[in-house]
């Protein structure tokens, strides 16, 4: 399979910041630290994103350690505008690319005022048919996260998003498991490549899995995106630190993609630089295998194959034998 471009690595800040700022932009520094390619954070209003009765996901209430509404929890985890204005200009400082995702449409004025790169639709507006068609008017890259979705849920959003004006070009798709830790039997890697065979676009992988290994073998699978959360500790309060990586495993995961992606290669199958040096030590040559007699007949009883490869190629086998030789030849001695 070729792979002809960078994988795009997002660091997933999301909520782990707490509601403090300061938090926030020791995120940046270490998403931009491990050479990450974006930093993402999450943007909404709480009381415009929930209902008040609307309940804590399972992995939230035991993430927290605390049985409240959604609304409750959110609140805690809101930045202004004026925040968002800041963590976006200091992205810029550290050279990092910043991306947010909304989830009302306040936030999403928001989101469109910063004029950023591209468009993240989270895994749960895939059904929310009003924002896939604004976010599909902008005519900006869009990364569609799949979490909790059929084939058909994900069918539906592109047509409305291509409807909207984004070509399908514009659009990648992340496969996603939404399950906090997600366990590796869940994972399902095989269905980034039926999302790419059935609908011919882009795909990746938003990973919530502890650890790194499974990243990394999506990119060798062909995701052109890779997304994973990012903490400064697992210990602080919050829905998402026990599902991201500290500082030091990201920029862990970051090093064994880059390596993959060299290793990867444009899958013409050659000889390498590298084995060109050891070619003719390890492959074989047509000697004799006993003395040989100007005149003799080559024979497979006075002829073998041993290393090294400077001689005739044993492919050449059949060409030689029954021939003549035309000078002596001693044990061990190349025919040539």
């Amino acid at each position: 399979m070729k792979h002809l471009t960078k994988t795009l690595i997002i660091a997933e800040a999301g909520v782990n910041h707490n509601g403090d700022l300061g938090l926030a932009k020791q995120l940046i520094d270490a998403a931009a630290d491990s050479t990450a390619d974006i930093v993402k954070f999450q943007t909404f209003q709480a009381n415009k994103l929930v209902t008040p009765q609307a309940l804590q996901a399972p992995y939230q209430e035991k993430a927290t350690e605390k049985k409240e509404s959604q609304l409750s929890m959110l609140k805690r985890f809101e930045l202004t505008n004026e925040q968002h204005g800041e963590l976006y200009e200091y992205s810029q400082s550290k050279d990092i690319e910043f991306l947010t995702t909304a989830f009302d449409w306040d936030s999403t004025k928001l989101v469109e005022s910063l004029d950023l790169m591209r468009w993240k639709i989270p895994s749960g507006e895939i059904t929310n048919l009003p924002f896939l068609r604004y976010v599909g008017s902008l005519g900006k890259p869009i990364i569609l996260s799949t979490g909790m979705a059929t084939l058909i849920e994900i069918g539906a959003a592109i047509k409305e998003l291509e409807q909207a004006g984004s070509s399908r070009s514009l659009i990648t798709v992340l496969h996603c498991t939404t399950a906090y830790p997600t366990p590796c039997e869940e994972v399902n890697l095989r269905a980034m490549k039926s999302i790419a065979q059935e609908f011919g676009v882009d795909v990746g992988y938003s990973d919530h899995t502890k650890g790194i290994d499974i990243p990394i073998a999506a990119v060798a699978m062909g995701a052109t995106i890779i997304e994973k959360h990012l903490t400064l500790h697992h210990e602080l309060p919050g829905p998402d630190h026990a599902a991201s990586l500290n500082p030091t495993d990201f920029a862990a995961m970051v090093r064994a993609i880059r390596s993959v992606e060299l290793a990867l290669g444009d899958g013409v199958k050659r000889t390498t630089i590298s084995e060109e040096a050891n070619l003719n030590a390890v492959r074989k040559s047509i000697v004799a295998s006993k003395p040989i007699r100007s005149g003799d007949f080559f024979t497979a009883d006075n002829l073998t194959t041993k290393r090294p490869g400077t001689g005739i190629s044993p492919m050449h086998w059949d060409a030689l034998i029954g021939r003549q030789a035309t000078r002596d030849f001693s044990i061990d001695e190349l025919i040539g």
